[in-house]
């Protein structure tokens, strides 16, 4: 389905090299900021106090919210758990209290609010756990990129693998980039938010891919820098579709998920952005300054069953 069909080609190669040296600074500082700043870790990674409160009635977020900030605590979390009536509470260790006086101290103030408030459990989630979870998290991210890199090796061409993770690693460190400058809060949902979107990247990537390697059948007399540029003309109605549809659920959850969903729908949001930026510019043009040529994507060279030729009056007729 095609919103829209351009005639004629846009010359993205044309700019790629200005594009991908702002890509290029762009990717430094979020490296920078990475390791001047850090990423602002929630308590799964650090450790701290889980809470699970019970009301008889609705529990009021902000209220709750409110109120343990009072108390001086900074980065709490506080979410429902299973139904309205239930708040999970996850609070950062503090120095010189306890696990058990933070919960404590945190019920007798939510009893104030209201005394059905009802202590169901508390944890203390300890550094190591956060450690573990940390490194956990990493290896997954690390088999996810070598599972893409195989995955496009296979059914493209190794210049296209590493042309696509290369664009993904740049969608991921910019995102990474963007919590360590603003020291946004780094969590679980936002890690999977990360991971969502090496998905989503590569996917995009692959449909420029796909198409490029047709275009390579039947544009014969094209160069790549051509080649490249109908593949992403072409491709253009789709991407407005489905990446317009994706970000208008992600930007609900961002507007209207509260702060449960903040993070992860931030997260996501900027993937999207960069995702459909770095898919044309950066893995299409590096594929392109790799030297992917007819030959890499067509066994055998010349002529081919059903290959036609744009100047051939009978284009698109079977051979």
């Amino acid at each position: 389905m095609e919103f829209f069909k351009i005639r004629r080609d846009i010359p993205f190669m044309r700019h790629a090299l200005v594009l991908n040296i702002i890509s290029l600074l762009t990717f430094l500082a979020a490296v920078f900021f990475l390791f001047s700043r850090g990423l602002h870790l929630s308590v799964e990674f650090t450790g701290g106090t889980l809470m699970e409160v019970s009301y008889s009635q609705p529990a009021d977020l902000e209220a709750v919210r409110g109120a343990i900030a009072k108390l001086g605590y900074s980065d709490v979390q506080v979410q429902n758990f299973g139904t309205a009536r239930d708040v999970l509470i996850r609070m950062p260790a503090a120095k010189g209290v306890s696990s058990g006086q933070q919960s404590e101290q945190v019920l007798a103030t939510l009893k104030t609010l209201d005394a059905s408030a009802t202590l169901r459990r508390s944890e203390f989630v300890g550094p190591q756990v956060g450690d573990e979870l940390a490194v956990d998290g990493l290896m997954a991210l690390a088999f996810v990129v070598g599972g893409i890199m195989i995955y496009l090796a296979l059914r493209f061409e190794w210049k296209f693998a590493v042309a696509a993770i290369i664009a993904n690693l740049h969608d991921v460190i910019i995102i990474l980039g963007f919590f360590a400058f603003f020291q946004w809060e780094f969590s679980l949902p936002v890690l999977a938010a990360v991971l969502a979107v090496l998905g989503y990247s590569v996917n995009e990537s692959v449909v420029i891919f796909d198409r490029i390697r047709e275009n390579f059948r039947r544009l014969r007399k094209l160069d790549t820098e051509a080649i490249i540029d109908n593949a992403i003309t072409s491709t253009i109605s789709r991407t407005i579709i489905t990446h317009g549809s994706t970000q208008l659920m992600v930007l609900s959850m961002l507007l209207f998920g509260g702060p449960t969903l903040h993070y992860f729908a931030l997260a996501l949001t900027i993937g999207i952005l960069f995702g459909i930026y770095s898919s044309v510019f950066v893995a299409a043009a590096i594929a392109m300054w790799l030297g992917v040529k007819r030959e890499d994507l067509i066994k055998g060279g010349g002529g081919k069953r059903g290959e036609t030729d744009p100047n051939d009056p009978n284009a698109g007729a079977v051979v």
